[in-house]
């Protein structure tokens, strides 16, 4: 129940949002809305305001806003039986691309406030600048960096942040540095060289150079929801634990206790947690499953059943005015990085399979509902992102077909023929309800791996 609840009210306010864009900038243009309706299907609500019907319907997976004169009456047979004053269709060509364009417009907008307001705050997360797991042949073994070591000034200016050392990295491009190192309350001085490396991006996986000093940050991996019955809460894990080591290894990162988990599968090995600030092994034993990899191979690989995220030391804060430009900024990023994305699922440089919908959707909204508020919010505006940028894919039935005709309109001095643009709608929503089942399937393949977080 509470996973549907999640959903329904991440979904609801998504909505919501987007379709009180639409109403207003009709209202603001002076177009008539017959109807607002939040919901397809069994209307279970309705109230009426003086010129708008006001709807609430059984299927929570979209809306719509019912204009006066939708279609130029002169395209169809008899007189109009409403007032042209307030027809969309006779409104100029920039009054219904705005209106049009003002749903998934307001889909970015509540992104760039929810980021804002957790700027503003929460927060964001940021972690000190101490020395984490060093590489056997790197600058940072050579210039004699430990781990546990602090790294308080680069070059004679203090750093804060690990986020302040890559920046001071990326802009030596390769001069030697001037570290100052903190180690068991003495501090000292050591010149380091940093190294250029090719690494591959987190989400795409695609490589790029970058300057390295051969260490990474603690960034102490932290035991998140823990799934019930599955082997995490059969060890005795829960929920807060810090992990220290598995196998008798250290793990600095969730990246390093995640391929620690999955490499062990339907293997018993020791997991040392730090819990009330005192160290506990626990034995555990991962379940082996079969899953596919980025690249849509099936690959075996351990699962004990929990979330894994980064334990946070430190939140920084930003006055409201600084926060809300931050999430703009933060948005936008987020509008690129999901294009990138469907050009990449378009193109067949990522598998289909990564494609979701919305059981994956809800099941993620669980996951970060009992995170708590903050992440279920932050999950609500990276959706919001995501539907700004898929209602505006020139698509007939979604907004951006309607934007594309309206551009095909302004190009040609006339509108679209009527049967022209019912014929693309047609055509429209067909593949929308294909694009739809086939994002079902995906959800439910992937069931399973959704009941054992990552």
């Amino acid at each position: 129940m509470t996973t549907v609840l999640s959903f329904v009210i991440v979904i609801g306010v998504l909505i919501l949002v987007h379709e009180l864009g639409h109403f207003l900038v009709a209202r603001w243009t002076g177009v008539g809305v017959e109807r607002f309706s939040i919901g397809f299907g069994p209307v279970l609500a309705r109230w009426r305001g003086k010129e708008t019907e006001y709807c609430l319907s059984a299927i929570p997976m979209g809306g719509y806003v019912k204009m006066v004169g939708e279609e130029n009456p002169l395209e169809g047979a008899g007189a109009p039986v409403f007032d042209p004053e307030k027809a969309f269709a006779l409104k100029p060509l920039w009054a219904r691309f705005l209106i049009v364009f003002a749903g998934p417009g307001m889909n970015f907008v509540l992104a760039a406030v929810i980021f804002g307001i957790i700027l503003a705050t929460v927060g964001r997360p940021v972690w000190p600048a101490i020395v984490g797991r060093v590489a056997d042949d790197g600058p940072a073994t050579t210039a004699g960096l430990q781990s546990g070591d602090g790294i308080s000034a680069v070059d004679g200016r203090p750093i804060a942040y690990w986020e302040d050392l890559d920046r001071a990295l990326a802009a030596s491009q390769g001069r030697a540095l001037r570290l100052t190192i903190t180690r068991g309350g003495a501090s000292r001085e050591v010149q380091i060289v940093p190294r250029r490396i090719t690494t591959r991006d987190p989400i795409f996986k695609e490589q790029h150079e970058v300057w390295d000093l051969g260490a990474g940050p603690q960034l102490t991996p932290q035991i998140g929801p823990v799934n019930p019955g599955l082997p995490a809460e059969r060890a005795g894990l829960r929920a807060g634990d810090a992990v220290l080591a598995v196998a008798g290894q250290p793990v600095f990162t969730p990246d390093e206790l995640m391929q620690a988990i999955q490499k062990r599968g339907g293997q018993t090995f020791d997991i040392v947690v730090l819990r009330d600030d005192k160290p506990l092994t626990l034995s555990v034993t991962a379940t082996l499953v079969k899953e596919k990899n980025p690249a849509g191979e099936d690959v075996e690989i351990g699962r004990i059943g929990v979330g894994i995220v980064t334990k946070v030391v430190h939140y920084e804060t930003y006055n409201p005015i600084v926060a809300m430009g931050y999430g703009a900024v933060k948005t936008w990023d987020m509008t690129v990085l999901t294009a990138k994305g469907l050009w990449k699922l378009v193109t067949l440089q990522l598998p289909l399979s990564n494609l979701g919908g919305p059981i994956q959707i809800a099941a993620e909204g669980e996951r970060q509902r009992r995170e708590g508020l903050p992440s279920l919010a932050l999950f609500t505006a990276v959706i919001s992102v995501n539907l700004a940028v898929l209602n505006l894919l020139p698509v007939p039935m979604l907004d951006g077909g309607h934007l594309l005709f309206f551009v095909i309109e302004g190009v040609l001095g006339r509108p679209v023929s009527l049967r022209k643009r019912e014929a693309a709608q047609q055509l429209g929503l067909v593949l929308l309800l294909l694009l739809m089942v086939f994002a079902i399937y995906n959800d439910l393949v992937r069931i399973d791996a959704f009941r054992i977080f990552r």
